[in-house]
C-alpha cells in the first residue's frame, strides 16, 4: 500500500488531496479482534501518529473506522467489524484542495481517509496538512492581486522576481495609459475648470476603496465556498446597491467640499460643481462595486485564478469610470 500511495503522491496534480496523502499504518480486516489489533499497533504507535484504525475488506475497500477510544475501552474479544463506525466520510485523491476544504469545513476530524472511485483505501490526509497548504495559497492572494506570483518568496533571486513581476507592471502601465487617455479626451474641460483636477484623485481614491471592498468579499466567498452557482447576480446586485448607498454618503461630503472650495476661489457655479461631484461619486461607487464583484467572477469563468492581478484590472475600471464621469458631467452641465 505504501508503494501505491507514493505513486499517487508523485502523480497527483498540485493543489489536490493526492499531493498531501500519507500511507495507512493501521488497516485491518473486520474479523480481527481488538486485542489482536492493539498488539499489532503496540510498536507502530512509537514512531507513527495513529488516530484511527481503518477496517477494509479483502479487496482493500474501506468498510469503517474504529476510534482509539473504542479500541482501548471496548472488550478485547470483540472484532473490529462489531465496533467500527460505518458510512465513513472519505475524500478522493483527485479532489481539488479548495473543494476538499469546503467539504470538511464542518467536520473537524484530525485525519480523513482517501479512497478511489471504487472505495478502495489508498491513504489518509491530515486536517492540519490541508489547512496549512490552504493557508499558503491564501497568503499568496494579496500578492497575486498585484501580479506577484505564488512561487515568489523572500529568498527568491532578484532575477527571477524581476521576470515574474515585470510583465504585470507593463500591463499596469498600459491600463494607466487608458485612464490618461480618458483625461486627455476632456482636456478642454480641465483647461476651463482647473478646480476639477483637485477632485480627480478624491473620486479615484473613494471608488477604488469601494471596489477593493467588493473584491475582498467576493474572493472570500469563493474561497470559503459561500458563492453557490446562481448566486453571482445576487452578489453583483448587492455590491451595486452598497455602492449606491455609500456613494450618496461620501458624495454629499465631497460635494460640500467642492462647493466650499469653488466658492472660495470665486468660481461662477460652485453649487453646480458640487452637484457634478455628487453625481460622479455615486456613479463611480456603483460602478466600482460592480467591478469589484465582476473582475474575479470573470477571471474564474475564463479559467484563471480569481485573485490573479485582480487589483490591476479593478484599478483600471475605477479610474476610467470615476475620471470619465466627473469630467463628462462637468462638460455637459457646467458651461
Amino acid at each position: 500500500m505504501e508503494d501505491l500511495t507514493e505513486q499517487i503522491r508523485k502523480g497527483a496534480q498540485q493543489g489536490t488531496v493526492g499531493g498531501l496523502i500519507e500511507p495507512i499504518s493501521a488497516a485491518f480486516a473486520p474479523s480481527q479482534t481488538l486485542g489482536e489489533t492493539i498488539e499489532a499497533l503496540r510498536e507502530r504507535v512509537k514512531s507513527i501518529v495513529i488516530t484511527y484504525v481503518y477496517v477494509i475488506d479483502p479487496q482493500g475497500r474501506l468498510l469503517g473506522v474504529v476510534t482509539m477510544r473504542d479500541l482501548v475501552f471496548c472488550e478485547r474479544q470483540k472484532t473490529l467489524g462489531e465496533v467500527m463506525l460505518r458510512d465513513v466520510f472519505a475524500l478522493r485523491a483527485d479532489l481539488p484542495l479548495e473543494e476538499a476544504m469546503r467539504q470538511v469545513l464542518d467536520k473537524h476530524y484530525p485525519a480523513y481517509p482517501v479512497v478511489d472511485a471504487s472505495g478502495k483505501l489508498h491513504g489518509l490526509v491530515r486536517g492540519q496538512a490541508m489547512f496549512e497548504a490552504r493557508a499558503i495559497d491564501l497568503s499568496a492572494q494579496p500578492g497575486s492581486m498585484v501580479g506577484v506570483e505564488k512561487e515568489e518568496r523572500m529568498a527568491t533571486r532578484w532575477q527571477s522576481s524581476l521576470k515574474m513581476r515585470h510583465p504585470w507592471l507593463q500591463l499596469n502601465l498600459l491600463t494607466a495609459f487608458l485612464a490618461a487617455a480618458v483625461v486627455g479626451a476632456f482636456q478642454g474641460t480641465l483647461d476651463r475648470l482647473v478646480i476639477l483636477a483637485l477632485f480627480l484623485p478624491v473620486l479615484a481614491g473613494q471608488s477604488g476603496n469601494t471596489g477593493c471592498q467588493a473584491l475582498a468579499v467576493t474572493l472570500r466567498a469563493m474561497t470559503l465556498g459561500e458563492l453557490k452557482p446562481g448566486a453571482e447576480r445576487r452578489l453583483v446586485a448587492k455590491e451595486a446597491a452598497l455602492g449606491l448607498l455609500n456613494g450618496v454618503g461620501v458624495g454629499l461630503m465631497a460635494a460640500l467640499g467642492m462647493y466650499i472650495t469653488a466658492a472660495g476661489q470665486q468660481q461662477s457655479s460652485p453649487l453646480l460643481l458640487g452637484f457634478v461631484v455628487f453625481l460622479a461619486m455615486i456613479g463611480s461607487c456603483v460602478a466600482s462595486g460592480i467591478s469589484g464583484a465582476m473582475v474575479p467572477l470573470t477571471l474564474k469563468r475564463f479559467g484563471f485564478d480569481p485573485a490573479t492581478a485582480s487589483s490591476i484590472f479593478l484599478t483600471t475600471a475605477t479610474d476610467v469610470v470615476s475620471m470619465g464621469m466627473l469630467l463628462g458631467l462637468a462638460t455637459l452641465l457646467v458651461r
